[in-house]
């Protein structure tokens, strides 16, 4: 027999009842009934129960062991007693006696507890990582999204795709984030810099004619960490094709996210033949880029009603300012003092002077209710009710301005009113591609034009389109879209990409209007700009987060969930005390010499 084990703790069956084995590992915890004690017996692959009576050889080393233990069980096999059955457990109709059992390692008292899984503070949890490992819930999770991954890598390479990996030490890019910076010993003063993502090298596999590229890519940015995000680290599915147009990227990857989701939800409905959704649409309808589809509320400009009215705030707003507009959100079923009223209340938390509404009730019809409904008149009231598709026993929700600085409020409202009136589907996925970004932004602290995306996306429209606005000026620079698409699933954006530019010239071009001059540009990127040169597949791509994915497909709330060794929410490395401070010889090697004081 084998030193340490015979079977795994998962692997006993009722086909196994009379059999010797031999098991291994933690004692997951130990229960005295009565003078027998029962063992549950953990590892990787499951639980096994292990009884050792006063009969038993065993049973004085059973009354010493104690959780989280590493043991070896000799014993038997047999039936559980009836009634003692746990259907719950694959291992649950039989249970090992004990002959004989052997320590390998005892365990402190663990500082975060396994059986059980009670709540702990996050910091400790990280702190003993490898504790909060072998806790149920976060193991199952680390294992079903090793089952992603794989699922994923099995669906590219079905699809044609090849993975590539491409380097870790490279150049600054600039992808939207700070890099994080590796300095040169051999080149005194100069640095690597970690990708922020494989951004340029999958566009040279294209140019070097490979066609189809995939890969599990590691990509590093140093971003304040949130619920959605890692700091540091995190992986996203890299793609980019040679030859395509947006609908190719969309009939591509659309089937393997697809089928991705389906094979891991649980029997929750998957959205099949997605919606495309402008980006404008979306902020209008939504508040936001990356909607919650489940959220069945879509808001709508109501300006009109509210032009020449007897209310007066909104009127005089819309009279001074032709950028103003008042937008409505419907709530269904949100027809109450009460609940209009808390969510002015909430609002105000949110830093809003309050939130106008109207309601609908059966003493007053479709003649609506509250301070708006009274001064605006019943006809105008009425008009809203139709416009809105609402019924008796509704309320709508009302913002105005420019909403270019409210859309962001009312789309937190949007979703607020959903989870309050519980409209949420919760139980099932919704994806959608958001298409049509604008291609720049205006940059308010640096007074400038800027990329609103990604910087290599084709404009829509290409050299001639950008170069028509820049005659026109400003206002038609953040009319002009990009060849930009968003994947969203359930209010997260999940992937981003788009269709590159891949001509120099529309490239000098796009980065000179966001300040950049062409020298600049041949510098910065060298590799893309003289590539460029020598024969340029049209292509495109994007890039799906790993994390995200896994975190919408396993039910947690965070990434740090779905992560095996995440950094906290200060991007401190609790477990292995990172970042650290150098000492001064590794300092002289790097020809760094350190100037600020160091904190915490």
């Amino acid at each position: 027999m084998h030193r340490y084990r015979s079977h795994t703790c998962g692997a006993l069956r009722a086909a196994d009842i009379g059999s010797e084995t031999r098991l291994s590992g933690w004692v997951h915890r130990v229960r005295d009934h009565g003078g027998v004690l029962f063992i549950d017996l953990r590892d990787h692959y499951g639980l096994t129960q292990v009884v050792a009576d006063p009969d038993s050889p065993a049973f004085k080393m059973a009354e010493r062991v104690r959780s989280e233990w590493v043991i070896r069980i000799d014993g038997k096999v047999r039936q559980r007693p009836e009634g003692t059955v746990n259907p719950e457990l694959p291992t649950g109709e039989i249970e090992v006696y004990a002959a004989e059992i052997e320590v390998l390692s005892e365990a402190k008292e663990v500082p975060v507890p396994v059986f059980g899984e009670p709540d702990y503070p996050e910091d400790m949890r990280l702190t003993y990582r490898f504790l909060d490992l072998r806790r149920e819930s976060l193991h199952a999770v680390i294992m079903k999204r090793l089952a992603i991954t794989k699922s994923i890598r099995a669906r590219m390479h079905d699809a044609g795709f090849n993975e590539f990996p491409t380097p870790i030490l490279t150049a600054s890019s600039p992808e939207g984030a700070r890099d994080f910076l590796v300095p040169s010993r051999i080149h005194a003063g100069k640095f690597y810099a970690l990708p922020q993502a494989p951004q340029q090298y999958k566009q040279l596999l294209m140019m070097a004619g490979f066609d189809r590229y995939f890969q599990i890519a590691p990509c590093f940015r140093d971003e304040d960490p949130r619920a959605d995000r890692l700091p540091g680290e995190f992986y996203q599915l890299d793609v980019e094709m040679s030859f395509v147009e947006q609908e190719d990227v969309f009939s591509t990857m659309e089937p393997v996210i697809t089928a991705v989701f389906d094979e891991f939800a649980d029997g929750k409905p998957v959205t099949k033949g997605w919606p495309r959704i402008p980006y404008d649409t979306a902020i209008q309808k939504y508040g936001t880029d990356k909607p919650d589809l489940r959220n069945p509320i879509e808001m709508a400009d109501v300006t009109e009603h509210f032009r020449g009215s007897g209310f007066k705030v909104f009127a005089q707003m819309i009279e001074r300012d032709p950028k103003v507009r008042v937008w409505a959100i419907p709530a269904k079923g949100g027809g109450s003092r009460a609940f209009c009223d808390r969510m002015n209340g909430w609002a105000q938390k949110q830093g809003q002077p309050g939130l106008g509404y109207i309601m609908w009730r059966a003493e007053e019809g479709a003649a609506g209710a509250g301070p708006i409904a009274k001064n605006v008149g019943p006809e105008r009231s009425e008009a809203l009710f139709k416009q809105m598709g609402l019924a008796i026993g509704d309320a709508c929700f009302f913002t105005a301005g420019d909403p270019a600085k409210f859309y962001k409020f009312a789309g937190l409202a949007r979703d607020e009113i959903g989870h309050e009136l519980k409209l949420i589907d919760e139980d099932r996925f919704a994806l959608a591609w958001i298409v049509d970004f604008p291609f720049y932004e205006w940059n308010e602290d640096e007074k400038k034009i800027d990329f609103s995306h990604n910087p290599f996306s084709m404009p829509q429209g290409g050299l001639a389109a950008l170069e028509a606005a820049e005659k026109e000026g400003p206002e038609a620079l953040l009319r002009l879209k990009a060849h930009q698409y968003d994947m969203v699933c359930n209010g997260y954006e999940i992937a981003s990409g788009g269709i590159r530019n891949h001509k120099p010239d529309a490239m000098v071009k796009a980065f000179g209007i966001a300040g950049l001059a062409p020298e600049t540009v041949e510098a910065r990127f060298g590799a893309l700009y003289r590539a460029f040169q020598y024969g340029a597949p049209p292509h495109g791509g994007m890039a799906a987060g790993i994390e995200r994915i896994v975190m919408l497909l396993t039910g947690c709330k965070t990434v740090r969930d779905v992560a095996l060794f995440p950094m906290n929410q200060q991007a401190s490395d609790l477990l292995m005390g990172a970042p650290a401070e150098a000492s001064n010889k590794q300092l002289r090697e790097l020809h760094i010499r350190v100037t600020a004081e160091a904190k915490g």
